[in-house]
């Protein structure tokens, strides 16, 4: 990691896209505590921002020593205007590649994350939620959960995405079972299942490319 005291200056002479995740944290944060350094600091607010969602986000943050309010909403107002500078409306989920770059971040995480994206008839993006975080069985993710946001969403359509922290992005059988199950919740519901991607470091695999869905 680059000297606290020369990041600032390093990130002026090179340009934002220099810093790591960490050093952005950082760079909003300004300081940490004297029990948590602000190196620590960022690293442990990074944890929280993946597996957090909008509703969530700031009582996360709160729980983590040495951040008060004052940071946990410098925080969540940083993310929701990148959000909103760089939404795109007439960006359409047409093919599954499409939604790789939304999701990408996750492939290299260590621990297993299953996320939800909402989309409209018009197949663009309403949300992308973490249902849960380190499971390591899709078996344990539960349809109650997975479905409350778009139900209160009322979206069209949703898109099942979660990483194999292995690297394989291959199903297992576990996948191919819980996602049959979704699919016949989501019916019920009157939800369309659109996909389910498996994203890790060797690439994606896509249920509705290799005819899954069914």
């Amino acid at each position: 990691m680059k000297e606290k005291i020369n990041l600032r200056k390093l990130v002026l002479c090179n340009g934002i896209d220099y810093p790591t995740n960490e050093e952005l944290v950082m760079l909003i944060l300004g300081s940490g505590t004297k029990r948590n350094p602000i190196e620590k600091l960022s690293g442990e607010i990074l944890q929280v921002l993946s597996a957090s969602n909008r509703d969530n986000l700031v009582s996360n943050l709160l729980k983590i020593d040495g951040v008060g309010r004052n940071k946990a909403l410098s925080i969540a107002a940083s993310l929701e205007l990148g959000t909103r500078l760089n939404r795109r409306p007439q960006a359409y989920l047409n093919k599954p590649a499409d939604v790789v770059p939304y999701v990408q971040s996750y492939a290299i995480a260590s621990t297993e994350h299953f996320l939800c994206i909402t989309v409209t008839g018009c197949r663009e993006i309403l949300s992308i939620n973490v249902v849960s975080v380190g499971a390591g069985n899709m078996a344990l993710v539960h349809p109650r959960e997975i479905f409350s946001v778009p139900i209160k969403e009322q979206a069209s359509g949703v898109i099942f995405c979660h990483n194999h922290p292995s690297g394989n992005p291959n199903p297992s059988q576990s996948d191919i079972d819980t996602t049959h199950n979704l699919i016949k919740g989501a019916e019920i519901l009157g939800i369309s299942v659109l996909d389910h991607i498996i994203i890790s470091r060797q690439g994606y695999y896509s249920f509705l490319e290799n005819e899954m869905l069914k």
